[in-house]
Order: structure tokens, then C-alpha cells, then sequence
């Protein structure tokens, strides 16, 4: 049984990148996409918020982890943390084979001239749902073919990979295994030397084996049931995978933060004898408590998802990274209402809240601007970007990432057209626990998801996710004072413009979330496990 202690003191007893935080003697799976703000406990007791601290500016940035060298070959690593995705190039003899690129392919075609090589072909482990693949990209800049599974169901000419066909890349020899379990044509890539046919060095496993977890089962959209696939990975664990060599290296697709999973590690590699001794999921005890495991505590799949899956089987159109920048669009009173158009201002929370376009919401450009507009902003709206000319240009590079576009906006050409603007007031910390006191505060929304709020809280305070914010502000009272609260004042700026939107007219945010209240010395009620 659960209890609240108010207390001076305390957060979570602890939380990983990956999504668990322990409280007291129990633990709570987390959505790790959606908890942008993820808490640790530190000297003074600080949030730690990964939009700055994990995902800042740097992190929509491709960057290279390390490259690993193998008897006749070697791999780099390259990574996207924005999207928590890890890319791979396999290199020998002046030849490489791209694994698992992101669409926008310019870091990857680097790195190979970089490293003295060649990028032959491009290969997909699976039909990816969290981000547009750039394996058309590949095949329009260099002509090189697409290998991909037999089972893909894949729109354009690609070749075919199963379990009897091999890819000779100088002196490594690649093998593919079927390993459905995520997705239908889920593969894993084995890479021998040419030397050894027998004993794989490392298997480059997609989105089927995390470090640390497993691949979701759940975001076939109806095709087959998630518990079918989480019983095929099942067997394919049992059956192919933990019959390799310990020491074989794992190469994943994703690490801590991914969608595609929950819980993830934040090491890049892993070996089979590792997972075998520490991944929670081979602890079941059969295949029924595998399943409950692989169905339980997954974050919500944002919506764009399953756009994006189709778009990869399609083949994604290419698209012109060197495109002038549009023109803006036309200022008028018309971009205001929600039924034609969403906003989106770029900006940071405190400048957007000193004035902004009316009925605009605020997805800051810093931390994960891709995965939040995708998960808040309908598939197929008509979307207006809001910032200045370079953050213009970078969202827009960005959000091809996930398949989005957007019409472009400067304050300064809404205010030269004498359009109204709207500020807001954040109540602080100090002025909001008075409030509190007296009996006279507002309704406080906590947009965090239920286990931040049920970890820890401000008072006694409603909990409604920031994610499902705009079909549960129906619960609420437009015309009524609201105080909305996250961690760090990321998520509640969000959620002013989302209840804007909604009519509400006195939506306003926790100035500095959570943390400041913390750093204020307020008290807090924090969840804990009650003894038996």
C-alpha cells in the first residue's frame, strides 16, 4: 500500500534515464518519452531535468560513440540522442554497409569519407516507427541497394534478406536471422570474420533486444496481437538468441529514452551473456509470464507512429536539404483559430510567456522537439512554426525527421501586422504555497505522468497527463484560474498553450516547475511504500 509523507526533504529515492525510479522499497515503471523531466537524487536535492541535461542543444546533433574493432572489420557507432536511435556503419576493406540511418543522412556519408570508406548498400532491421528511415535517401545519393527482410512487405526494390542469404562486405561475412517479436519482419544481423563462419563476433539486434530490455510488441496496429508477438520473441530467445556465445556483442538500435521499449539501458552495447544474466525480461518463468512482462509498463506510443511506419514501407520521398528557406506565411486573425491550424512557438518557455501569438503552444526547440510535436500535434495538420530565422531552419530540418512540415512565422511579422499579442504571468513558488494556505489557491494541474505525480507532489493537486491534456481539459472549467505544474516548467508551458487552445482563459504555469518549489524549501508529499 502506498502513502503520501509530506516532508521538507525528499524526491525519488532514485531514477535511471531508462524510466524506473525506486520509491522506498518499491518501483515504479515510467514512460521515459514523456518523462522529459526525469528526477534523481542529488547533493541539495535536485531534479534533474534530461530536456537540459540529456537533450539539450547538442542533442539534436548526430555524434559518433565509438568504433569498435573486430578481427578483419570495424563499426562505428552514431548516434541521434534526440530520438534515441544508434546508426551503424560496418567497415572492411574499404567498403561499409550503413545500418538503421535516419533520414537525414549528410553525418553518415561523413563519417564513411572520414574513415576511408565506401558505403556500398544500406540495410533496414525492420520497418521503423519512431522516426523516417533514410534508406531511400542512401539509394538516391549513392545508388546503392537496400537490403531488408523478406517479410517487410516493403513498397520499393529492395533485396531480400533471410536466413539462407549472405552479404560479403571485404573481409566480413553479414548472416540474417528472422527474430520477429517488435514487428512481423524484425531481423538480427550477425558479422562473422571471414575466417570464423561458425561464431558470430557481434549481432546487430534492431529494435528486438535492447540493452536491458526488449522490443515492444504492441505497435502492429491490428495486424497481429501484441501478445502473438511478444510469444514469437519469445521462442525466438529461447530458440536462437540465447544459443549464441556469450561473448557475442549486441549492437541495438535504440538506448535509454527510446519509445520502442521500455526501461532501456544506457550502456550503447551489450554482450549475450550479459543479457542472459541481467535483463529482467529472462527472468520469466515461462512463456506466459514473458508476455505479461513484454505488455506491462510500456510507454504510450505517440501518434505518429504509426504514420511514420507507413511512410518507411512506402519509401519516403527525398527531400531537398538545401531548400531555400519558405516565405513566411501570411499574418492574419485566421491563424488563431484551433479548428484550422496548430501553432507552435520554438521558443523557450520564459520568452514565450512575455508575449506570443494567441491560441499558439509552446514545444520548446531545445530537448525533444521532434517527439513532442509528433505526439501533441495531429498527423496532418496544417502546422505554423513560431521562432526566429535559425530556429525556422533547424525545426524544419528536424521534423523531416518524423515526417512533418511546417508553414514559418517571426513574431516580428505577426506584430508588423498589428495582431494581438498575449503574455502570461507565472505564480511563483512562494506566492502559489501562501495561496495554498489561505485556502485561496486555484486549481493545480500536475501534466507529469500518474507515477511522477504519485511519487511526489506539490499538495493535493489534480494529475492530468500532458499527453491527454487537451481531451481531459473537458473536466475542467474554462473560465476558471488553473495553475499547471511539471518538473522543471518544460511540460506546464506546453500545457498553457494546449488549454488556450480550449477556450481557457486563465491557464498559467508554476514558474520553475517542481524544482524551484523544492529549491524554495515547500514542502512536498512524497510516496512511499508502507511496510507489509
Amino acid at each position: 500500500m502506498t502513502k503520501f509523507v509530506l516532508t521538507r526533504r525528499g524526491f525519488l529515492t532514485g531514477a535511471t534515464a531508462g524510466g524506473v525510479a525506486l520509491i522506498a522499497s518499491s518501483y515504479v515503471k515510467r514512460d521515459a518519452w514523456a518523462a522529459q523531466e526525469s528526477a534523481q537524487e542529488t547533493p541539495g536535492v535536485k531534479i534533474q531535468d534530461s530536456e537540459s541535461a540529456l537533450h539539450g542543444a547538442d542533442s539534436s546533433k548526430f555524434n559518433v560513440v565509438d568504433t569498435y574493432s573486430f578481427p578483419g572489420f570495424r563499426v562505428v557507432q552514431i548516434a541521434l540522442p534526440v530520438l534515441s536511435v544508434f546508426t551503424y556503419l560496418v567497415i572492411s576493406e574499404g567498403e561499409a554497409l550503413l545500418i538503421d540511418p535516419v533520414r537525414d543522412i549528410t553525418f553518415y556519408l561523413e563519417t564513411a569519407k572520414k574513415k576511408g570508406a565506401k558505403i556500398v548498400g544500406v540495410y533496414l532491421s525492420h520497418s521503423h516507427a519512431d522516426f523516417v528511415a533514410g534508406h531511400t535517401e542512401v539509394k538516391k545519393a549513392l545508388g546503392v541497394p537496400i537490403y531488408q527482410s523478406h517479410k517487410s512487405g516493403a513498397k520499393y526494390a529492395f533485396k531480400a534478406t533471410d536466413e539462407k542469404f549472405t552479404l560479403k562486405l571485404g573481409k566480413a561475412v553479414l548472416k540474417f536471422m528472422d527474430t520477429p517479436g517488435h514487428t512481423l519482419d524484425g531481423q538480427c544481423c550477425g558479422v562473422y570474420s571471414e575466417d570464423d563462419l561458425k561464431n558470430p563476433k557481434l549481432l546487430f539486434t534492431g529494435d528486438v533486444l535492447f540493452v536491458g530490455s526488449v522490443g515492444r510488441p504492441d505497435l502492429m496496429d491490428g495486424t497481429v496481437s501484441a501478445a502473438w508477438l511478444a510469444s514469437a520473441f519469445y521462442d525466438t530467445w529461447m530458440n536462437k538468441l540465447s544459443k549464441l556465445p556469450d561473448n557475442v556483442v549486441i549492437f541495438p538500435a535504440h538506448g535509454a529514452g527510446s519509445l520502442c521499449g521500455a526501461n532501456l539501458g544506457n550502456d550503447p552495447k551489450s554482450t549475450i551473456g550479459r543479457e542472459k544474466g541481467s535483463n529482467p525480461y529472462f527472468k520469466a518463468r515461462g512463456k506466459g509470464e514473458f508476455i505479461a512482462m513484454a505488455l506491462q509498463g510500456l510507454p504510450e506510443a505517440p501518434q505518429y507512429f504509426k504514420h511514420n511506419a507507413k511512410m518507411n514501407r512506402e519509401g519516403p520521398a527525398p527531400v531537398d536539404w538545401n531548400a531555400p528557406a519558405p516565405r513566411e506565411i501570411r499574418p492574419t486573425s485566421e491563424l488563431m483559430k484551433p479548428s484550422k491550424y496548430y501553432l507552435v512557438d520554438l521558443r523557450e518557455s520564459d520568452i514565450y510567456t512575455r508575449g506570443h501569438i494567441p491560441n499558439s503552444v509552446n514545444i520548446a526547440a531545445r530537448g525533444r522537439m521532434e517527439t513532442w510535436v509528433g505526439s501533441i500535434v495531429p498527423w496532418g495538420s496544417r502546422l505554423v512554426l513560431i521562432g526566429d530565422p535559425d530556429l525556422l531552419k533547424e525545426a524544419r530540418h528536424r521534423l523531416h525527421r518524423i515526417g512533418y512540415k511546417g508553414d514559418a512565422l517571426t513574431l516580428d511579422t505577426w506584430q508588423k501586422g498589428k495582431l494581438p499579442i498575449k503574455s502570461l504571468d507565472p505564480i511563483s513558488p512562494q506566492k502559489l504555497y501562501d495561496l495554498m494556505q489561505k485556502g485561496e489557491a486555484p486549481l493545480i494541474v500536475d501534466v507529469r505522468l500518474p507515477t511522477e505525480w504519485m511519487a511526489l507532489r506539490i499538495g493535493n493537486v489534480l494529475n492530468l497527463p500532458l499527453t491527454h491534456l487537451a481531451e481531459l481539459s473537458s473536466k475542467l472549467e474554462p473560465d476558471e484560474p488553473v495553475t499547471l505544474v511539471c518538473n522543471s516548467a518544460y511540460r506546464s508551458s506546453m500545457a498553457t498553450g494546449i488549454l488556450e487552445r480550449k477556450g481557457f482563459t486563465k491557464a498559467i504555469s508554476l514558474a520553475g516547475g517542481s524544482q524551484a518549489w523544492i529549491d524554495a524549501g515547500l514542502p512536498v508529499f512524497e510516496g512511499q511504500k508502507s511496510p507489509g
